[in-house]
């Protein structure tokens, strides 16, 4: 027969618990809906119609056809100190994931003891041996415990993200470096060349200011323009130094350590991919996923924080053994037990649970402009690089004509000067005309070599384009 009494606690305690909850603000621990994301172009702006998809490879790089560029990533690859501290990251992400998952599982302790006491009237030394198993757990009602190692987890899957944004960062900063060293080579032979030029027609008009066919500010114009020719080589080789030293320390080296053997462009290819559909992009960039990922764990933060908001239940347990000896320790009668369970709720708390709620909303809000916005700057960085790529093309074209029409127009008038058909000014006008081209030619080049590395990073270099969307995961 059921205890009255019993009942009646029973009854008392369900109303107290229901009025306990009714107490609380109206609460929803379903994630907040978070504000659509406007859906992108379906096509990129800068691209052609009927153009095949290209997407990078993970050894993007090898397309330039360098096989020193090769053994500089390769190196970057396993000593570069940012990835290795984004690897940490990584690994101190995981460890917290296991930290949060830990709280939907029971807490177990297994302890012993022995100890001696003497009494104050007998004198008389007792001692007491006991051994036990302790379990507590908290009953996860309100998703709290759950919300938090799902946050965690996805924290985590952010952090793999920006492994592999820091990746992609490292090596287009390993490919831009060593092409601005091999324009800065390429730079300093070609001043080279203008100083010889320069210094082959200051032999002529020395050789006329003794015959009495030039003046002596024929010969001053030329020496300055000998000693400018002569100033432009420091800076060039300075430009040589200060990257072989960037160079090193992005594939973990002292800058005496790095030997760079390439001097210029010569053999060297220009890869040209080509991006598919800008939903396709979003896919492929590590950042953007980064992003969504933050997102969604900041959606479990709010879950957990309000869920905090509701009383909390814990179960324990303890049993063992308890004796004055040590050989009865073990025996039926030394048995001990006891179990508990305890509600709690946080009655007055200035606000802090409800502050907490409001913070995790306005993180979470934060986040979603920084989703929005790494969209956005997806969409833009490959615009931008694709007309880069298009425009730096054609102007190498272009300066390279203009290059070799200059080179032509030097070259007949420095035979006519030999020859006394023409003047200095004419001479120097050739000239600097000459050198310009060289030098703009060169830069040229180099922005052409740098603009593609751009396209490849705009692209998300080797990521592909099955990389999991943790939001709709989320959703599931």
């Amino acid at each position: 027969m059921t205890n009255p009494a019993v009942t009646t606690r029973r009854g008392t305690n369900r109303l107290m618990l229901a009025a306990l909850i009714g107490s609380l603000p109206g609460c929803s621990l379903l994630p907040d809906a978070l504000p659509a994301v406007e859906a992108g172009p379906n096509r990129f702006r800068e691209t052609e119609s009927g153009t095949p998809v290209r997407w990078p490879d993970p050894n993007w790089w090898r397309g330039y056809g360098s096989v020193e560029l090769e053994r500089l990533m390769r190196r970057m690859a396993s000593e570069n100190l940012d990835l290795a501290a984004a690897a940490a990251r990584v690994r101190q992400a995981d460890a917290s994931t296991r930290i949060a998952g830990s709280a939907l599982l029971p807490l177990v302790t297994a302890g012993g003891s022995a100890q001696r006491s003497r009494s104050g009237a007998g004198n008389r030394a007792v001692t007491q041996y006991s051994a036990d198993l302790a379990a507590s757990y908290e009953v996860d009602f309100w998703g709290r415990n759950r919300s938090t190692a799902e946050s965690a987890r996805l924290t985590a899957v952010a952090r793999r993200f920006d492994l592999g944004t820091a990746l992609i960062t490292a090596e287009a900063s390993v490919a831009n470096t060593y092409f601005t060293i091999l324009e800065a080579r390429e730079a300093l032979r070609i001043q080279q060349q203008n100083l010889q030029a320069a210094e082959r027609v200051l032999t002529v008009i020395r050789q006329q200011v003794a015959a009495g066919t030039a003046t002596g500010l024929d010969l001053a114009q030329q020496e300055t323009v000998v000693a400018q020719q002569q100033a432009a080589v420091p800076p060039l080789r300075q430009t040589v130094s200060e990257n072989l030293a960037a160079l090193a320390v992005l594939v973990g080296l002292a800058p005496s350590q790095l030997e760079v053997v390439a001097e210029g462009f010569e053999g060297l290819d220009v890869p040209s991919p080509a991006p598919g559909l800008p939903s396709e992009l979003l896919a492929r960039r590590p950042d953007v996923l980064s992003a969504e990922a933050d997102l969604a764990a900041a959606r479990a933060n709010v879950v957990a924080a309000r869920a905090a908001l509701f009383p909390s239940l814990n179960l324990s347990a303890q049993g063992g053994f308890q004796s004055l000896l040590l050989g009865t320790l073990l025996r039926p009668e030394a048995q001990f037990y006891s179990l508990v369970a305890s509600l709690a709720q946080t009655v007055f708390d200035g606000g802090a649970l409800r502050g907490q709620v409001e913070l995790a909303r306005a993180q979470q809000e934060e986040l979603l402009v920084a989703y929005r916005q790494a969209i956005l700057s997806a969409l833009s960085d490959v615009e931008s690089a694709l007309a880069a790529l298009r425009e730096t093309t054609e102007q190498e074209r272009l300066l390279r004509e203009a290059e070799s029409r200059a080179a032509r127009a030097y070259n007949i008038a420095e035979a006519q000067l030999r020859g006394g058909i023409i003047n200095l000014i004419t001479l120097l006008n050739t000239q600097t005309t000459l050198f310009s081209a060289r030098r703009n030619l060169s830069n040229a080049r180099l922005s052409r070599f740098q603009a593609s590395v751009g396209l490849f990073r705009a692209l998300g270099g080797g990521w592909g384009a099955g990389a999991p969307t943790v939001v709709s995961e989320v959703a599931r």
